[in-house]
């Protein structure tokens, strides 16, 4: 009855709110502007409609002076004209190469030379003989040279480096694209000056190099299993409208193809203020953050309203079917076509999916994956402005067929338009989503993607914020009548199955002069920049005594570390035990087991159900040398979620056939891994750093090792886990409560013995190339150069240097190698400092590439390498950045907590943030330069090469060192 109780109070005391009144008003401020807010939303949040059409959003969250920004754009790909493909995507990586203020030196004559590229690719365009095309190129490639000499290359980056910015990105879907940064708050004004300057006007400045890297983003996406099946997924839904018919990222022809006079004409319809919006979510308040908008937006001139693109296709009325091959293992994909964001049908795909698939009680969680019927089952969905797709996945066991699992999914989405679910389900998933919202109350990014979301689908915030409360008022028999009307046999099937993808493109380099990059050359604008002066935020460091609670638990005296949540009612309990799978591989197997199993009062379908039913997630984690166990939901719900863990961990039993589909899955997933290009990389990195010897990634249970364990061994190792000493986390409001729950139902330890460690060798780097052969397009390298163990006083100087070297966009290694070669799309390179105190630091790089550009791509990185270029202008931007991420660096809530931890691992008892913002204060140009010469530059790399080897210039790949092809064998262990 009590535990009864308990349930009825989690569901009131969600429902409560659930069903507010929600009703848009409209005020005004001191200052006369006008804005919309939601009566009873829980953010508060401000939508503010310019003169000129442009929307606002704002929200408030004062736990750190940052602001979460967005600029979302209403228009992507589904505007792309239909012979040129790709253009919206595109157009976004262009709006970071400035205007004929920003990233000039010398516009007057450097727009000349772009009106010159211009009409030379509207001839290239037409032109359809093969040599007078390649001749065009090179006229084109010849004087993008010459207008470089008058570019600042990356100027964008630089200025919002130069505030602090963080997280600079923009992506481009159907019908969005949305450009991104977190900014310190105190530069929100010099953020809106740089903001307005790039949306105001589009110089197509450097455009060839950028777009042989869009290229390159191409060919990661032919070399991604699971973007090959998602396009077809969508041909197949639909075949007569954008979403089907055109990709984001565009046909290769299209690509190669371009016209610049195209990608004006798309910006000067679509990149008008009345189709922008401004997110901002953070440290802000509202009359100032809105006068400050207005100022720079304010002033660019209202458009006419672009034409919106709306698809309509018609009625799905048989099974769509295709086949798709790659090297990677095996899947089925199922996916209906649903209504868009603004229909009933997005709320009810919403409900379903959940219904079937919430990772703990769905029907596809426990009909399907907790009793193992196939290696994998799930659902999602897609929901876009005019139609929605719900996707089925399903991975096979061994001996399983696809259309097996075909019908096992198909049967779970049989059971919803049955009706065969609890009930209680459907009020469960209502209250998921009602958590999940409070959550996202804490995070700026989450919020804010909300409030662009609602823009781009032409939402208003009110109907955005009463989503769930449409949600609660759905019943049974409500989704029971939207599953038959809507679920048929009208869906498409994609068979993902193992073989040659025949339908990769591949093409010759085009073989790039690398352009100039002007480093130390700075435009007027930026100039104005960085004269605006802004007050210091000025940095907080945590104070561990004071920020964490502690006290004495159980009877031999574990430690309970406690934070307050002030915020709401969710809480979490931490169980850390220092045992983790370097001390007894078994672990791990025993934490996977458990899933399967069941109690004495309970199936284990049912012990997930009533978790489910509490509100109350729960989690096993083995680190190398810890496990946690962990309990979170509504505070009032911990303490019968901490009673039902401990009856898991103390009366689960054995289940031996559930013992053998374990096995057989797991003998499978690894089976599986040898077929992933993801799988083969990671088991290359490992095996750079081992030399070969044995690894971390290569010392597990055997084959023969797992049928030969007895599952009861398993089970007495969970039910003797707790026997091993623990320490509590507790982040909640209800201190007194909990820590009594844990001590009547919990074993805090019985002084049990941790098994002897397992030490693995960390070598020195000897300079060899391995090589891993896999069916792609590109060539990916990696580099690893083993250095000295942890340091804390590298901290601050590797910091700055990452930003400076090789960890993001306005970096050395990105605009060499990506900027002014176009030799990749991705390329990185950075010194990592280990995560605990006993573990050595690598210096790491990556590049790639287009195979037949791999030569290049490789001889530019080793020169980086070895010579890292000086720029005086760039290292203050460097070394600003990082001073201003940690002046407004602020770790709150249970970060705290695990923020400690971590430095725990490193042998830190303090803030160390306090040690690094001092002595980057002090650090000048010639410090970077003594640490890239001590720690970076001559270092000898273990280098590992994916790739096909036929596509790869092989003399050359032999210069890099000594090289051993790898067998798969080599790589994984077995």
């Amino acid at each position: 009855m009590k535990k009864r109780l308990l349930i009825v109070g989690f569901m009131l005391a969600i429902s409560a709110t659930l069903h507010a009144q929600y009703k848009t008003i409209t005020k005004k401020d001191a200052n006369g502007f006008t804005y919309e807010i939601v009566e009873n939303d829980p953010s508060k949040a401000r939508v503010y409609t310019l003169a000129n059409g442009l929307k606002v959003y704002l929200a408030q969250n004062h736990d750190e002076p940052r602001i979460q920004t967005y600029i979302p754009v209403r228009t992507g790909s589904n505007n792309d004209p239909e012979d040129s493909t790709g253009l919206a995507h595109y157009l976004e990586h262009m709006l970071f190469k400035g205007t004929s203020n920003l990233g000039t030196v010398n516009w007057e004559v450097e727009k000349k030379l772009i009106k010159q590229i211009s009409d030379l690719y509207e001839a290239h365009k037409k032109e359809t003989d093969p040599e007078k095309k390649k001749a065009l190129y090179k006229k084109i490639d010849e004087i993008s040279k010459e207008a470089s000499q008058y570019a600042v290359a990356n100027e964008y980056d630089k200025s919002v480096a130069s505030i602090g910015a963080s997280g600079t990105n923009a992506h481009t879907w159907f019908d969005e694209t949305v450009y991104k940064n977190v900014i310190p708050s105190n530069e929100l004004e010099k953020f809106l000056m740089i903001e307005k300057e790039r949306f105001s006007e589009l110089v197509l400045r450097l455009f060839h190099t950028e777009l042989e890297a869009v290229y390159e983003e191409f060919n990661r996406g032919q070399d991604s299993d699971y973007r090959g099946t998602y396009q077809k997924m969508m041909e197949l839904l639909f075949p007569t409208t954008n979403y089907g018919m055109q990709t984001t990222i565009g046909t290769s022809d299209h690509l190669k193809n371009p016209s610049m006079e195209a990608i004006h004409n798309y910006f000067d319809e679509y990149y008008v203020p009345n189709n922008i919006a401004v997110v901002l979510v953070g440290d802000l308040e509202f009359d100032p953050t809105i006068q400050l908008v207005n100022q720079y937006f304010g002033s660019m001139k209202k458009g006419a309203q672009p034409k919106e693109y709306v698809a309509v296709e018609p009625a799905l009325t048989k099974i769509q079917v295709a086949e798709v091959f790659s090297p990677q293992s095996e899947r089925v994909e199922i996916g209906f076509r649903l209504g868009g964001v603004k229909t009933e049908d997005a709320t009810y795909l919403s409900l379903i999916d959940m219904l079937l698939s919430n990772g703990q009680a769905g029907l596809i969680d426990l009909d399907v994956n907790q009793k193992q019927r196939a290696l994998y089952a799930g659902s999602s969905p897609m929901i876009m402005k005019d139609y929605s797709v719900h996707k089925f996945t399903g991975m096979p066991n061994e001996g399983q067929s696809l259309d097996e699992v075909r019908d096992i999914l198909l049967a779970e989405l049989e059971k919803i338009k049955k009706g065969e679910f609890d009930e209680w389900l459907l009020d469960a998933v209502v209250n998921e989503f009602k958590k999940n919202s409070m959550k996202a109350l804490e995070s700026n990014d989450a919020m804010a993607t909300e409030m662009y979301e609602a823009f781009i689908h032409g939402r208003t915030w009110e109907e955005a914020v009463a989503e769930i409360d449409k949600m609660a008022k759905i019943t049974k028999a409500d989704v029971v009548k939207f599953a038959n009307e809507k679920y048929g046999d009208n869906y498409a099937l994609v068979y993902k199955r193992q073989g040659e993808n025949k339908d990769l493109v591949r093409v010759e380099n085009p073989g790039i002069t690398p352009i100039d990059l002007n480093r130390e050359s700075e435009s007027t604008f930026y100039k104005e920049l960085n004269s605006v002066k802004v007050a210091d935020i000025q940095p907080e460091f945590v104070d561990f005594d004071k920020a964490i609670k502690k006290s004495k638990i159980g009877k031999l005296g574990g430690t309970m570390y406690f934070i307050e949540n002030v915020t709401n009612d969710l809480a979490t309990v931490t169980y850390i035990a220092n045992v983790g799978s370097d001390h007894d591989k078994k672990l791990s197997l025993a934490i996977g087991y458990l899933d399967y199993l069941g109690t004495n009062k309970y199936s284990a379908a049912d012990i997930r159900k009533e978790f489910y039913k509490l509100g109350v997630d729960y989690s096993f984690s083995a680190d190398t040398e810890k496990t946690y166990i962990t309990l979170s939901g509504l505070k009032e719900n911990i303490p019968a979620g901490i009673s039902l863990l401990e009856h898991l961990l103390t009366d689960a039993k054995a289940d031996k056939e559930a013992y053998a589909n374990l096995v057989d899955q797991i003998l499978k997933s690894r089976f599986d891994a040898k077929s992933s290009k993801g799988g083969i990389q990671s088991a290359l990195n490992s095996y750079i750093v081992s030399g070969g010897e044995l690894s971390r990634f290569k010392d597990i249970l055997s084959e023969e090792e797992l049928k030969g364990i007895n599952p009861e061994e398993l089970v007495k190792l969970v039910h003797s886990f707790s026997d091993y000493n623990q320490d509590v986390f507790y982040y909640g409001n209800d201190l007194t409560t909990t820590k009594k729950a844990i001590e009547k139902h919990h074993n805090l330890g019985k002084n049990k013995v941790a098994p002897e460690k397992r030490v693995y060798a960390e070598p020195v780097t000897t300079g060899n190339v391995y090589f891993a052969p896999y069916d792609m397009v590109q060539a990916e390298i990696s580099y690893r150069g083993r250095e000295m163990k942890f340091d804390k006083d590298l901290l601050a100087t590797s910091s700055v240097f990452n930003n400076y070297f090789g960890a993001g966009m306005a970096s050395v290694v990105f605009q060499e190698i990506r900027e002014s070669k176009s030799l990749a799309y991705s390329a990185y390179a950075y010194y990592k400092n280990a995560g605990k105190a006993d573990r050595y630091n690598y210096v790491m790089a990556y590049v790639g590439t287009q195979a037949n550009k791999l030569t290049q791509a490789v001889d530019a990185m080793m020169e980086l390498m070895n010579k890292m270029p000086e720029a005086e202008g760039q290292f203050v931007n460097a070394k600003n950045s990082v001073l201003k991420n940690i002046a407004t660096q602020r770790y709150t809530k249970a970060q705290i907590f695990y923020y400690w931890l971590s430095l725990q691992e490193k042998g830190i008892d303090y803030d160390i943030n306090k040690d690094m913002y001092k002595q980057i204060q002090e650090m000048e140009m010639k410090d970077l330069v003594e640490f890239f010469n001590k720690h970076v530059k001559g270092k000898t790399f273990n280098v590992g090469l994916l790739g096909k080897k036929e596509n790869l210039d092989w003399e050359s790949v032999k210069k890099y060192g000594e090289v051993k092809e790898l067998t798969l064998e080599d790589l994984f262990g077995y």
